[in-house]
């Protein structure tokens, strides 16, 4: 089914076979008719699903092509609110991209840059606007931007903003738009807080769910490996030299986790780069440039990269930390396996990630493959922290040292857990 059988309209649909774009996928074939009905809707869809082609050519052809240019100075009629920066910077990318037939002004927000190149945006005017909550309440603060004309609101990753602790903001930037808007809730799960939000903001939701059956791309393998907390830096170092020169992203809890993996893969002698909240958004541009340019080969991340970072041909995800959220776990392995092509998620699991893999292991189809690899290998008896999977031993002959999480002596670079039960997520106001 082509695109334009879904009521877009033909300047806008036409182009799309330029940008690869045939045939809609299942988000968008579902997503896109409602939307240009103007009603709300709240859509549950993992990433990588096509998402932002769903709200935002329908959100281009309701506000500049069916509805006309704005009269005089352009007042934003669209807003897409995202949880992170490099979300913010994809979903700007697209939408520029679609709005070309349009002559669409799209503005991105997003904090660790400067505000005044935004400031002078905003006043020239612009079409819609794709922003982090925390820096659109500094506009909204300095009386930088009117958003009294927003006709058309989305807010995607909606749980994602949730587990980041944007309810406040969000609150505070919804209680200004008009209440005859248009609202777009998109999700990758609909957890109890989603419902109350969508239940707050929108009026008789249309409902989508694509998720089914999707969970997971087929291609890709899951493994896990037995460790103790003192040996996960050299376990992690023989995997990642398992494929030398392939490129791999490795996943950690917190960012001082990250930065002593990324030292610690350093002095193993893997070019490695790291990339999370606490990095200038300049620091992270270029981690994250170097690795699509192959210039790194491994990119140490947490969480804010599962998500919104486009990222092709990703061979390997390895999980230094399992994921608190299990949900995440998909969004974190759903970054290899794409288009396609093959892909490995690899986790590193002691006795105290119990609950949380089976926590996963519920979310997959088939059970996880547990293989022990010689020299990393738990103590006795603790192998019945894993679920039942296909077991299987791999030798190694890496015997190197490994520390924890914690300072530990001499040596308090060494980037290993710490042994203990991970602590319940707490909830923050996290300016974007």
């Amino acid at each position: 089914m082509p695109f334009a059988s879904l009521g877009l309209s033909p300047s806008l649909s036409t182009p799309l076979a330029r940008l690869g774009y045939t045939t809609p996928t299942p988000v968008q074939l579902k997503s896109i008719p409602i939307v240009l009905t103007g009603s709300d809707l709240l859509a549950k869809a993992q990433t990588g699903t096509g998402k932002t082609a769903a709200f935002g050519l329908p959100m281009i052809d309701r506000l500049l092509i069916k509805g006309g240019a704005a009269a005089g100075t352009r007042k934003p009629r669209g807003l897409v609110l995202v949880p992170t920066r490099e979300l913010a910077l994809q979903v700007h990318k697209s939408l520029s991209t679609y709005g070309v037939p349009a002559n669409l002004r799209v503005t991105a927000i997003f904090g660790g840059v400067s505000i005044v190149p935004q400031k002078k945006e905003l006043l020239r005017g612009t079409d819609i606007i794709v922003a982090t909550p925390g820096r659109l309440l500094d506009h909204m603060e300095q009386r930088t931007v009117d958003l009294s004309g927003v006709q058309i609101l989305c807010l995607d990753e909606a749980d994602r903003m949730l587990d980041m602790g944007f309810m406040p903001p969000l609150r505070r930037i919804l209680k200004v738009l008009p209440r005859d808007r248009q609202t777009l809730l998109f999700s990758a799960t609909i957890s109890d807080e989603v419902a109350r939000l969508a239940a707050d903001f929108t009026r008789a939701p249309q409902r989508v769910d694509v998720s089914e059956g999707q969970t997971m791309a087929a291609t890709v393998t899951h493994r896990v490996h037995p460790v103790t907390d003192q040996r996960k830096g050299d376990l992690l170092t023989h995997v990642l030299k398992e494929s030398p020169g392939a490129q791999a992203l490795v996943f950690c809890k917190t960012k001082h986790g990250s930065n002593r993996v990324g030292q610690y893969l350093e002095r193993a002698g893997i070019n490695a780069a790291v990339i999370h909240g606490n990095k200038s958004q300049g620091a992270r541009t270029k981690a994250l440039g170097d690795f699509k340019a192959g210039r790194v080969t491994v990119l140490v991340a947490t969480d804010i990269a599962a998500r919104g970072l486009d990222i092709v041909q990703l061979p390997l995800v390895v999980n230094f930390d399992l994921p608190l959220v299990p949900e995440d776990y998909i969004h974190r392995a759903g970054r290899t396996g794409r288009a396609g092509l093959a892909g490995r998620a690899v986790s590193l699991v002691s006795a105290a990630d119990r609950d949380l893999l089976r926590g996963i292991q519920r979310l997959l189809p088939s059970p996880i493959e547990h293989v022990t690899i010689d020299g990393f290998a738990q103590t006795a008896g603790s192998q019945d922290a894993l679920p039942e999977a296909g077991r299987r031993h791999q030798g190694s002959r890496g015997r190197g040292g490994f520390g924890g999480n914690r300072p530990s002596g001499p040596r308090p670079s060494r980037p290993g857990g710490s042994g203990r039960r991970p602590s319940s997520p707490r909830r923050s106001f996290a300016r974007g």
